[in-house]
């Protein structure tokens, strides 16, 4: 019942907001969508899970943005230049980017976007006042607000207190967009649920839990290739329901044009075990997939100071090793994922990054023979010996988990298998509390410095993400010198030389590279997937009739 009355609240709603603009002949092209968990902010300063951003992204805009091959692109910023020494980026911007309307506007219309706006957007995230969650963009890499410099009203600057390569990548975050200062001071906090930025949708209508509206922005400055202004939807239309399976049911009633991913609930239902479309559902509507930049992965605790390894059998790297040849990934992928998803055998850095190279980073394919061997010269032949271990996950990854328990019994290893909320274990990995644990890394921007900063001894706990307790001077001395190289090519090859260390000491067992899955309607076109598994909106076009 509450569905059907949202959908005629929405229907009531889109034809009011619609009325009179156009002939009635000419349908209104509405992208249907369904985000399963609700929006906890429409502001980028808070920018912090996967709904927040894909809503944020079609709002607002940045500097530069990425492309569907994760390339670093104009966006407000027209052109840019970096200092020699690396320590400063001068942005020029274009002078045709305009807020959208809003009644704090003179005349409530938008006003032009100037440098001064970045100015007051990028020190706002780290303004102790507003705690935003973004605040690690730019904290350890600015003194203060004397880092953004309005030259004139179209040139831009940032100061950094230390060079860092993938500095122009991190500003395609979404927490790096452009607000207007009266806009955000008036509404303070309410800032969340009244956003206006530069983007192709303009904020029309959100109630919490139930339904988001956004509506095309007539003044957008963009133009596809052909010169043609953007976007070419009329709107988007969000809902709230968190029923994947009742989600997915909305999705083949043609009531929603978008879903992503497949659950497990529905998985074989839609693909087969080698990950292909049923013949259920062949030319029903389209399946894409494609990289996503993810590494999903088992840590291990090898910190030698903590009480809880020093008596772990985990502490010797070829029990380490061993576990790492011991799993067949490919095995996992196939029938828990239905071939969603690469063996991760080419190190941390997920495929998809600028710079993979599965030739020149060589991880652990499944060689049980090896590790039991390997095992035996650490002391615990045919696992004889070896004391219990527990393994700790979360519920969703349960499954996962429990193959590897198999695969690890199979070796004579005992596994105990420890469940609790992911809010519990991301607490106990965050004071090194746990010595086996499942994880997963997610890029906050493609460059493959976000991946080897895991290891990075200065991010130890619980200040940063060093979850493993790896310390290594000789790694360390390989990253900081990274920021030190301009040099794309040969930046890649110190992420590489790094990534073969830390799989060669084996504190984290790499398991898969993940995959995007988006689910289409036949009538959606335009609509590029990318390794960040961004929502991009601006260039999908629908067309009104639906087969």
């Amino acid at each position: 019942m509450r569905t059907i009355k949202l959908n005629i609240f929405c229907i009531c709603l889109l034809t009011t907001l619609f009325s009179c603009k156009r002939n009635n002949n000419d349908e209104k092209k509405v992208f249907n969508i369904n985000l399963d968990q609700n929006l906890t902010s429409l502001d980028p300063a808070f920018a912090r899970n996967q709904n927040a951003i894909w809503m944020i992204n079609q709002i607002f805009n940045g500097l530069v943005q990425v492309d569907k091959n994760l390339n670093t692109m104009p966006c407000i910023a027209k052109t840019w230049q970096v200092a020699e020494d690396g320590l400063s980026y001068t942005f020029n911007l274009r002078n045709d980017v305009f807020f959208q309307d809003d009644a704090l506007f003179k005349n409530g219309k938008g006003r032009k976007v100037t440098a001064q706006d970045f100015a007051y957007s990028f020190y706002r995230l780290i303004d102790p006042k507003v705690a935003s969650s973004g605040g690690w963009i730019f904290s350890d890499k600015v003194k203060d607000a004397s880092s953004f410099v309005a030259l004139n009203d179209s040139t831009f600057q940032i100061k950094l207190v230390k060079p860092f390569p993938a500095f122009i990548n991190l500003l395609t975050a979404q927490y790096c967009s452009v607000v207007p200062k009266e806009v955000v001071e008036h509404y303070g906090k309410d800032f969340r649920n009244h956003p206006v930025g530069t983007g192709p949708f303009k904020f029309k209508y959100w109630k919490e839990d139930e339904v988001l509206v956004l509506l095309k922005n007539e003044n957008y400055f963009e133009k596809d290739s052909a010169g043609k202004q953007m976007p070419f939807l009329d709107a988007v239309k969000a809902t709230f329901i968190n029923d994947k399976q009742s989600a997915f049911m909305n999705f083949l009633k043609k009531d929603l044009d978008f879903f992503y991913s497949v659950d497990g609930s529905y998985r074989d239902d839609i693909l087969t075990k080698s990950g292909n479309m049923t013949t259920k559902y062949k030319g029903k509507f389209q399946l894409i997939k494609g990289p996503y930049l993810c590494t999903e992965y088992v840590g291990i605790l090898v910190d030698p100071d903590k009480d809880i390894v020093k008596n772990s059998p985990l502490r010797f790297k070829k029990v380490r090793q061993a576990i790492n040849y011991a799993i067949d990934r490919k095995k996992l992928i196939k029938y828990l994922r239905n071939s969603i998803g690469t063996p991760a055998t080419s190190g941390f850095i997920p495929k998809g990054m600028p710079g993979f190279d599965s030739t020149k980073v060589k991880g652990y394919d499944y060689n049980p023979r090896l590790a039991a061997k390997l095992l035996a010269e650490a002391g615990y032949p045919n696992g004889k010996g070896i004391p219990e271990i527990k393994l700790s996950t979360s519920t969703t990854y349960r499954d996962l988990i429990e193959f590897i328990q198999g695969e690890l019994g199979n070796l004579g290893m005992k596994v105990k298998v420890d469940v609790s909320p992911s809010a519990s274990l991301r607490d106990l990995m965050s004071k090194n509390e746990v010595v086996f644990f499942r994880g997963s890394w997610i890029a906050d921007y493609p460059d493959g410095e976000n991946y080897l900063s895991v290891f990075y001894s200065k991010n130890k706990v619980p200040f940063g993400p060093n979850y493993t307790g790896y310390f290594n001077k000789e790694f360390d001395k390989l990253f900081e010198q990274s920021y030190y190289e301009n040099d794309a090519k040969k930046r890649f090859e110190l992420y590489q030389k790094m990534d073969n260390m830390v799989l060669e000491h084996a504190s984290v067992v790499p398991i898969l590279y993940d995959q995007s899955v988006v689910m289409l309607q036949n009538n959606i076109s335009g609509y590029n997937i990318n390794p960040l598994s961004l929502m991009i909106l601006k260039g999908v076009k629908k067309e009104n009739k639906l087969n």
